[in-house]
């Protein structure tokens, strides 16, 4: 007895002897493509973030010939198109910006074309979870393949990582420890190869959250992108997205609460990015999961960070793969009980323990034992009080413990022009048990809520040796950075939140142990403050365009900073004929 087959959707357009399907088969056949290549096969799309406007995906269109092999080995016919590549080191004024856009690009190009499932190729920062968040709201099958870390940058005989060492010479020069001369000469030993940052930066948390998440075959996240088993990587994911056609594997089967648990404790035990908190929430928005900030205390809390990479640490993703990759993690997670759901689905058709319950485990320095973590507790900090009512987010494996229970005078900057016009002011009334705040750099702010949390500190307090002081913002920070940075203040100062209301001398406590933000001035005057506060005019600013859009409908950081309006799984149910 035959097995029955999954209804193909790309049959809708290739699969009718009638005039629509004639046009459809006839204009592909330009391209020189038989008449077998339709008929009873999935068609697979290659959803491609490839730009050389984009440095950590240039290298895609060779990714996309080995997911092509793959495809076409397993009975499938793979059919490559570009969408919007979110690049997050050339895009002004961030790559924020244009996460949404990038997912609607996705989620358009999959629902209206004859395409079964999906392989998404993703890197650089936003790309991951712009495409995530695409296929999530058509829910077709769809599996992740990464682009892949730089190799180990190189400076004077020793590892830097990508980003983090600009932030670290950076802060060197502005204190006078190196020369402008020796800053610069670390320019070309950082970026060495293809591939994102090679740092636990966003690019490759996110590439560990989709391993996690079980979006992607196992070691997706931390092979090198230079390395051969990258491509065949590539080409075994090629291979086994036709078969979760005929499986049926779409993505509400796999990105489950479950599955987002998974991601959250990992997320603490690899000293995750804190941008992670944003793409998590928006991804699950998209496919009907309700996923908020008290998730990330609840699951995240009390678990250790073991993997020792920059910016929490020493090492670099070149070295966590020769570790054993994020399989060695959520073993030593799994092993331990420290995994919420080991039974949770994966893209293999396995679920994420079974695919891990054996994984090697190389190098204790770099994946260290639960018993000697980089930091014992590697959970986000969910701050709450009345400087920031709907939550604000902390990193402790990249903080100074000295600095988590602190009480400092505010010094203010109403945006970042603000702050970069001061900041090196030598007059400026700063110390280093000042708490420096930054307004207006929210999602609406900005907009787009750049990565500009992470001020660098007054160069009259670096040159006193002072490497970090508490920072708060409605901004968020790069992945590569580090410091005792408070982010993703919500409300946002341009939408009003108290963090509008600070002012220059006011003084405000941080309390990481208990999760607490707070603003010292009464209710009463809090509420005085921000009934004087001038109506917000950002938008003025932004009268037309996509930016227009984007003010007008993007939500607060604990709600994901998607558009109000895309959240939710809108299906992939064929359009109308287009004749």
């Amino acid at each position: 007895m035959n097995e029955k087959k999954t209804p193909l959707r790309s049959a809708q357009w290739f699969g009718t002897a009638d005039k629509n399907g004639f046009m459809y088969r006839s204009w592909m056949k330009n391209q020189g493509i038989p008449d077998h290549a339709f008929q009873g096969k999935p068609i697979i799309g290659i959803c491609n973030t490839w730009s050389e406007l984009t440095p950590c995906n240039a290298h895609f269109r060779k990714i996309a010939e080995h997911v092509k092999k793959g495809v076409l080995e397993a009975g499938g016919f793979p059919v490559e198109f570009p969408v919007f590549s979110s690049g997050e080191s050339n895009l002004r004024p961030t790559a924020m910006l244009t996460r949404n856009l990038a997912s609607m690009d996705v989620e358009e190009a999959i629902r209206g074309n004859p395409v079964d499932a999906v392989v998404l190729l993703t890197g650089c920062d936003k790309t991951t979870p712009a495409l995530l968040m695409g296929a999530a709201s058509c829910d077709v099958p769809a599996i992740v393949v990464t682009g892949g870390p730089m190799l180990n940058g190189k400076h004077k005989g020793k590892d830097i990582g990508s980003g983090t060492v600009v932030w670290q010479m950076h802060e060197a020069y502005k204190g006078g420890q190196i020369s402008l001369d020796e800053f610069l000469s670390a320019e070309a030993g950082m970026s060495r190869s293809a591939g994102t940052c090679n740092t636990m930066g966003t690019a490759s948390t996110m590439a560990c959250m989709a391993e996690a998440l079980g979006t992607s075959l196992p070691h997706n996240a931390a092979i090198p992108a230079v390395d051969s088993r990258r491509y065949v990587l590539a080409h075994l994911s090629g291979m086994r997205i036709v078969d979760m056609v005929h499986e049926d594997l779409r993505l509400s089967k796999i990105l489950t609460r479950e599955a987002f648990e998974n991601a959250i404790r990992v997320n603490a035990a690899i000293g995750g990015s804190t941008n992670a908190v944003i793409h998590l929430k928006a991804i699950a928005g998209r496919i009907g999961v309700d996923l908020d900030l008290e998730d990330w205390t609840r699951i995240g809390k009390g678990t250790p960070t073991v993997v020792d990479l920059q910016p929490s640490g020493r090492f670099l993703m070149e070295d966590f793969y020769y570790a054993g990759g994020l399989p060695a993690v959520i073993r030593r997670l799994g092993e331990a009980g420290l995994l919420p759901n080991p039974e949770a689905l994966t893209a293999n058709g396995k679920s994420l323990w079974s695919n891990c319950q054996a994984a090697p485990q190389y190098n204790d320095e770099v994946i260290r034992p639960l018993d000697k973590p980089l930091v014992e507790d590697g959970g986000l900090c969910i701050l709450r009080g009345n400087l920031s009512p709907r939550g604000a987010v902390l990193k402790p494996s990249a903080a100074t413990p000295a600095l988590m229970q602190h009480r400092g005078r505010a010094v203010v900057f109403e945006n970042f022009d603000d702050y970069k016009a001061r900041i090196a002011d030598p007059d400026l009334d700063v110390d280093e048990t000042c708490v420096l705040v930054l307004k207006n750099a929210g999602p609406k702010g900005y907009p787009g809520m750049a990565e500009v949390g992470n001020m660098g500190l007054p160069p009259k307090v670096l040159a006193k040796g002072i490497t970090d002081m508490v920072r708060i913002s409605d901004a968020r920070m790069s992945g590569t950075a580090y410091g005792t940075v408070v982010l993703h203040v919500a409300p946002e100062a341009a939408a009003g939140g108290p963090l509008a209301a600070v002012r220059n001398g006011d003084y405000i406590e941080l309390d990481c142990a208990n999760g607490r933000l707070h603003l010292d001035i009464s209710d009463e005057e809090l509420a005085g403050r921000l009934a004087d506060l001038e109506p917000d005019t950002s938008a003025k600013l932004f009268d037309s365009g996509y930016a227009r859009l984007y003010v007008d409908h993007v939500m607060q950081a604990d709600q994901g900073c998607d558009f109000d309006f895309l959240v939710g799984c809108r299906g992939h149910a064929v359009p109308r004929h287009s004749h």
